[in-house]
């Protein structure tokens, strides 16, 4: 069983900025394929669906952000999910707006989603796709909060369907593969 994570912040204020690309993923691959999030328990927002006979679960956390770590867990208990299982996709500031990059076992970079992840799971042993939304030199919290703009929505938008393909792949290849097909 695979646990596909999508993360940001709930709430209609955070639909459609940066740091809630996660989410946008998992909403896009869901519509895409006929799925929705029909369950509300541990926290987040879930659904356990098959796909190329293998049982996943996408998962939109519910609470905000650096709180992200405590609802993967309980999901991942409930399923008895390995985290070598776990695919988390997020944003990251040190990538140009709608670049991708897999990765797996790698550091935080910063990201408080990912830090509280690691603590609750203990583990760093679990793959990202991360999702560049840029840097600037303004105040981290309010950039990651805004929204882009239209030449970087547009950008994003096709980072997302680019993800949907990758969430496709990861469920037939190797991880290795997977990262020297996108990366």
């Amino acid at each position: 069983m695979k646990l596909i994570v999508g993360l940001g912040n709930p709430g209609k204020e955070y639909e459609n900025t940066r740091h809630n690309v996660g989410f946008d993923v998992i909403d896009k691959y869901l519509n895409k394929n006929g799925f929705k999030l029909d369950k509300n328990k541990f926290g987040g927002l879930f659904t356990k669906v098959k796909i190329k006979n293998e049982d996943v679960v996408f998962l939109e956390p519910q609470k905000y952000m650096n709180l992200s770590g405590e609802v993967v867990r309980q999901v991942m208990d409930f399923y008895k999910i390995n985290p070598n299982d776990i695919l988390v996709i997020h944003d990251d500031l040190d990538l140009p707006v709608g670049k991708i990059k897999l990765k797996q076992n790698s550091s935080s970079g910063g990201h408080n989603g990912i830090k509280d992840i690691e603590k609750n799971i203990s583990t760093k042993d679990y793959k990202r796709l991360k999702i560049g939304i840029s840097k600037t030199n303004n105040d981290i919290k309010d950039f990651v909060l805004s929204s882009f703009s239209k030449d970087e929505r547009s950008l994003i938008n096709d980072a997302i369907l680019k993800s949907c393909d990758i969430i496709d792949d990861y469920l037939s290849l190797d991880f290795s593969e997977l990262m020297n097909k996108y990366n």
